[in-house]
């Protein structure tokens, strides 16, 4: 679970608005990727995240797949699923499910559907280099948040430079922990049923359900 929930407080981050300081080349490049990603109507990502700091390290493979407002997370162990209405944690080690209400516009909530507009809620960002990396061309933008409390330092989103897609992005917190997520293939528009983000207890023989609506 604590893997899930560093996963939920980092990656996909909600903002209360604020007014930002934006630089033009950035946001035409960011406002471009998240028009992308709203004309698809589902995807699936596979990725390795890491996380590094005060002297402990840890490497994971992971799977996303959004379908409008649902999707389906694998990631160390846990699998999240949600419909648009309720969320189930699973949790493989302890043969575990923990189902509750979905709220997607709840601050700090799991929300892949949104993490591609969060750069309009709170942050400036500012456009930093261009990168090579497995032959395609990457511009990297720097965000940084404008709430003064924020444990964030930055937030770095790397886009393909002709597909728009996101290919990395690197939160770096004031601690120094950095956390990555890689993406290592991305598939638009999968043919995915709804039955997919719905938990199956079914498939998980004696699955204890632990239900905190």
């Amino acid at each position: 679970m604590k893997k899930i929930a560093l996963m939920l407080s980092l990656a996909f981050l909600v903002v209360l608005p604020a007014l930002a300081q934006k630089d033009k080349r950035a946001q035409g490049i960011l406002d471009a990727m998240s028009k992308q990603y709203k004309s698809l109507k589902s995807y699936q990502a596979a990725f390795t995240y890491t996380s590094a700091g005060a002297g402990a390290k840890e490497s994971y493979k992971g799977d996303l797949t959004v379908k409008n407002e649902k999707f389906r997370l694998v990631l160390g162990g846990q699998e999240v699923f949600t419909d648009g209405k309720v969320m189930s944690t699973y949790i493989k080690e302890s043969n575990e499910v923990n189902v509750q209400d979905y709220d997607a516009s709840g601050n700090g909530e799991l929300n892949p559907t949104q993490i591609y507009t969060i750069y309009k809620r709170g942050f400036d960002y500012k456009f930093l280099k261009e990168q090579k990396q497995g032959g395609r061309t990457l511009e990297v933008i720097e965000l940084t948040p404008n709430r003064p409390k924020s444990p964030i330092a930055t937030i770095q989103i790397s886009v393909d430079k002709v597909d728009k897609s996101v290919r990395n992005w690197l939160i770096i917190n004031k601690d120094g922990k950095k956390t990555s997520y890689t993406i290592t293939k991305f598939t638009p528009n999968v043919n995915t049923p709804d039955s997919y983000f719905v938990f199956d207890k079914s498939k998980y023989p004696g699955v204890e359900v632990v239900d905190l609506r």
